[in-house]
């Protein structure tokens, strides 16, 4: 079991959780996922780990409330509970080394797991750009945490609420067609963010990778939901990766195949009038 040690509501429908793991913290590494189950009528889910603090044993997790499970562990789950199944780390680590300049590109709750491989980068001696976005300026999550490890920071809201009005890609393409080409740029989000963002560096031949984190089903490659074509092979999202090179993402066939259990992601969720949820 792993106890929720700190809730706190980031966003409509976005939590960030502080879970007592100590034995996750002291060997996962940027770029990894866990798989957790909340109680045992729960599914399995996947979840990348947004942050880690080896010494506390800690471990950060970001979720939004979109299909049952995440439903009910953010509405009814509150400081002191326990998570039943907590397992990981999982996954390959980001690729660690020092690169150059590296643009680290978060959409949404993308921001959470792109977040330590930031630091990591930045630790190494990487120039760090980074440019996280959301459709509003209530849905651009960790600003300080970002801005604390970045040389850069750029904001952009859909709407203009905060920062550039439109899309991660707006200044990503700016910067490239100034010339100023990163040795790196690193994409987390909803798929067609990161489809976006492979289109924008593809000319410019700008070594790209996507976390394709957002597709797992089981989390260990036996259910086959997450399979994806990278250039003239099939991987596994959770097992081969989650990251890949985005210029040889079949996005085309990843976004229908992230369309397969819609109706079972967005089935209605009850808490039955017994939801325990405290907003921090």
């Amino acid at each position: 079991m792993a106890k929720i040690l700190n809730k706190k509501c980031l966003a409509p429908q976005v939590y960030e959780f502080l879970i007592e793991a100590p034995l996750i913290a002291h060997k996962c590494q940027p770029g990894q996922f866990i798989i957790i189950r909340v109680d045992e009528n729960s599914e399995r889910i996947p979840l990348t780990i947004g942050d880690f603090d080896r010494e506390k044993g800690t471990i950060t997790l970001v979720v939004q409330a979109v299909g049952n499970t995440t439903k009910h562990l953010c509405n009814d789950f509150a400081v002191g509970d326990d998570i039943l199944d907590t397992v990981g780390p999982l996954g390959h680590p980001s690729e660690m080394r020092k690169f150059g300049t590296v643009v680290c590109i978060g959409g949404g709750i993308g921001v959470a797991p792109i977040y330590p491989i930031a630091r990591a980068y930045k630790a190494l001696g990487n120039k760090i750009i980074s440019i996280i976005g959301g459709r509003n300026k209530d849905l651009v999550m960790w600003k300080e945490k970002m801005m604390a490890i970045s040389d850069e920071l750029i904001i952009t809201t859909d709407d203009g609420s905060e920062g550039h009005k439109g899309f991660v890609t707006d200044p990503l393409k700016a910067m490239l067609e100034k010339g100023e080409l990163p040795d790196l740029v690193l994409a987390i989000g909803p798929v067609i963010m990161m489809k976006n963002v492979a289109a924008t560096t593809r000319p410019y031949n700008v070594h790209t990778t996507a976390s394709l984190n957002s597709i797992m089903v089981d989390g260990t490659g036996m259910c086959g939901g997450c399979r994806v074509r990278i250039g003239d092979e099939n991987k596994f999202a959770c097992v081969d990766g989650p990251e890949f090179d985005a210029h040889l993402v079949d996005f085309v066939n990843l976004v229908q195949r992230q369309q397969m259990y819609k109706t079972q992601e967005s089935a209605e969720y009850s808490c039955g009038g017994h939801c325990k949820c405290v907003e921090d």
